[in-house]
């Protein structure tokens, strides 16, 4: 496993497991199979309704808490100091942990300053290791960094092939933010697992398209948290960590960047009603 040393010194591994869109009675069961296979940092979310069964899976594995990472969100619902508050005090009961290693606003709506002061005040108790945001467009970001006491640790934005997101990155790096991606496969989309140009520079090392594109986007100091809940896949995923891209096949990569979403703008009025119309959790 390769890491990185986020802004506060901790250290948070490049590879990890996400379980977005995994389904609360099958999390245990994937999140059992992600740690067997050698996962140590498992990604959820309060929106993702899991948290239990990332807690149970933990919890049953018998691994010891200090070699795990686990990242949470708060859900935009939980917006605001007191709410939040409460919300981090519910996800470590549904995690069974004393303490989450990164907590990320997950959207940068409702009062997410106040969301941070709860967050800030969780880290300095040590019920939190570490602290970030997710979803913050260069904008938001660098008006919260100039404007919070702690800079947040990480920010977690769609990132792949296809939206390689190098302007974000740029300013996450002036401020000392670390660049987690979500969605490094663009869900499948764009026919991703079958792209030629991925598909070639694959085959050079005997590895697939998902490997090349997680391969990729370490290579450019980004985490990334791949999501699937066949174990097969989720060995696949994992095992991107001999062999190098070089600095050829890194730049026919990027020459694939859009520079577009393939999901949604946060830009656009319609997708904010959406998104903060989803509900409480």
């Amino acid at each position: 496993m390769e890491y990185v040393q986020l802004n506060n010194g901790v250290k948070m591994p490049y590879l990890g497991y996400g379980v977005y869109q995994v389904t609360p009675e099958e999390c245990e069961r994937c999140v059992t199979d992600a740690l067997d296979v050698g996962y140590r940092s498992i990604d959820t979310a309060q929106a993702y309704r899991n948290e239990e069964g990332v807690g149970n899976a933990v919890t049953k594995s018998g691994i010891a808490r200090e070699e795990l990472f686990l990242t949470t969100k708060i859900w935009i619902s939980n917006g605001g100091y007191d709410k939040a508050k409460a919300s981090i005090e519910q996800s470590l009961n549904k995690l069974q942990t004393s303490y989450i290693d990164l907590m990320l606003i997950h959207q940068p709506f409702n009062d997410y300053y106040g969301t941070y002061r709860a967050m800030v005040e969780a880290y300095e108790q040590g019920k939190i290791k570490a602290i970030g945001v997710s979803n913050f467009h260069p904008d938001r970001l660098v008006d919260f960094c100039k404007f919070t006491d702690v800079v947040p640790a990480v920010n977690q934005i769609e990132t792949h092939p296809f939206h390689q997101q190098s302007d974000a990155q740029m300013y996450m790096k002036k401020y000392g933010v670390q660049h987690e991606s979500w969605g490094p496969f663009a869900e499948g989309r764009k026919d991703l697992f079958n792209n030629p140009v991925i598909k070639a520079i694959g085959d050079k090392y005997d590895k697939t398209v998902a490997q090349a594109v997680l391969r990729f986007l370490i290579q450019k100091e980004i985490v990334v948290i791949p999501k699937s809940t066949h174990k097969e896949r989720m060995a696949e995923n994992f095992n991107v960590f001999d062999f190098t891209l070089t600095e050829d096949d890194m730049k026919t990569i990027s020459q694939l960047d859009e520079k577009e979403s393939a999901f949604f703008s946060h830009a656009d009025p319609k997708t904010v009603e959406y998104i903060t119309g989803l509900g409480a959790v």
